[in-house]
């Protein structure tokens, strides 16, 4: 066997064991997801969780940037966003799971009369 048909080989048998893990795993991160996202806020800011900083997400919503870091460590530890450096030793987060491939609507954003950003969730 010349190493291409080795190479391709072993992508095809990757891809066949990430189907198959993607199926066994849908149900648990779904419950996951639905479990820890119970407000439409915690659901705004897991969906902005792209890599954006935390003032850029409360800038989109009621809530205060700190909010935003509390849920990112919470969700860090469960496993549902990635840590990620970035320049001038800072700390971002992006998700694993768009809520979309799970069933889960993204809702929309609710004009606020608030001009409080306090803590919520």
């Amino acid at each position: 066997m010349s190493e291409i048909d080795f190479s391709q080989k072993t992508v095809e048998l990757l891809k066949e064991i990430l189907k198959w893990v993607k199926f066994l795993g849908w149900k648990s991160a779904k419950e996951v997801l639905l479990d820890t996202l119970k407000d439409d806020i915690s659901k705004l800011v897991y969906h902005y969780s792209d890599g954006s900083t935390s003032r850029d997400i409360a800038k989109k919503l009621p809530i205060s940037h700190m909010t935003v870091t509390v849920y990112w460590k919470k969700w860090a530890k469960i496993g549902i966003v990635e840590p990620f450096k970035v320049k001038g030793g800072g700390q971002r987060y992006k998700k694993i799971f768009d809520l979309e491939e799970f069933g889960i609507e993204t809702p929309e954003i609710k004009e606020s009369t608030n001009t409080s950003k306090g803590m919520k969730g």
